[in-house]
């Protein structure tokens, strides 16, 4: 898209949310045109009513974040207008970075629960939220502990376990922390991931090498190889799906390979 045409529909945007707003208590007078006028929302945004009027009409203005910031409250836009109002102004709102993860309905926790092979729930942090039974079984001193949100980037750089379980430990702990990498470096003003960031760097010198690294990866799916201690080894598809209602949070699924490789991925039969 040309950013004439992103200027155009950032005004359509705006205008059409101006006129859907009930005219102020104190409006006079006939009103020729529905919602607020220019200059109204110009005063309640504490903005110019020519770099509104000139927003509307697509001009190429500098419409900054604190601008926007203004520009949506005075609208009084929901959540998910207010992003689509930054997204269309190319910015980055910075109450959608630190907005806080609310608490997950009970439709969303029994998600894992739903599947019939290992799955489970991340938060933003990467601790485990919800998780089913599979998942329990196969993820040895992380799922089992009786912790209420045991964090999986814990788990792998501070728990000998997780080198016995992870088979690979050096490839999938890089891998891993490049997937955390990418996340921080969405947000990363998010004092949780700062936080989670520099403890672990204190406490492990694996996880602060590969932190300085900076390596960086999406959260891709692929076969993953367990060395359970009593199921012995074990392949795993896996794939990772975000959930759109809330930012950062991830449900992680994992589809026992058969093996019999005639069979191919898709039975799921030979669960561990």
């Amino acid at each position: 898209m040309n950013p004439s045409e992103a200027r155009r529909l950032l005004g359509t945007f705006i205008r059409a949310h101006r006129e859907r707003l009930s005219p102020p208590a104190k409006a006079v007078g006939r009103r020729r045109t529905p919602g607020w006028r220019r200059e109204e929302l110009a005063g309640a945004a504490g903005l110019g009513v020519t770099w509104i009027t000139w927003l509307e009409q697509g001009r190429a203005v500098n419409a900054s974040v604190p601008a926007l910031c203004r520009l949506a409250e005075a609208l009084q836009l929901t959540p998910a207008e207010r992003m689509s109002l930054f997204d269309l102004a190319g910015k980055r709102d910075p109450l959608a970075s630190h907005a806080p993860t609310t608490d997950l309905p009970a439709e969303l926790l029994c998600l894992p629960g739903h599947v019939s092979a290992p799955a489970y729930l991340l938060d933003a942090s990467y601790a485990a939220i919800a998780w089913n039974d599979q998942a329990g079984e196969l993820f040895v001193g992380w799922l089992d502990t009786g912790a209420e949100q045991p964090n999986l980037l814990e788990f792998v750089f501070l728990s000998e376990r997780a080198r016995d379980l992870l088979v690979d430990w050096p490839e999938r702990a890089r891998r891993l922390l490049a997937e955390f990498r990418a996340d921080f470096n969405r947000d990363p003003g998010d004092v949780r991931l700062q936080a989670l960031a520099e403890s672990l760097a204190e406490r492990s010198a694996d996880f602060e090498r590969i932190w300085r690294s900076q390596d960086v990866l999406n959260r891709d799916g692929g076969v993953r190889t367990f060395s359970h201690p009593e199921r012995g080894e074990s392949q795993f598809f896996q794939t990772t799906f975000h959930l759109a209602s809330h930012a950062g949070v991830k449900l992680v699924c994992l589809l026992p390979l058969c093996r019999d490789a005639d069979q191919g991925i898709g039975d799921a039969s030979d669960q561990a």
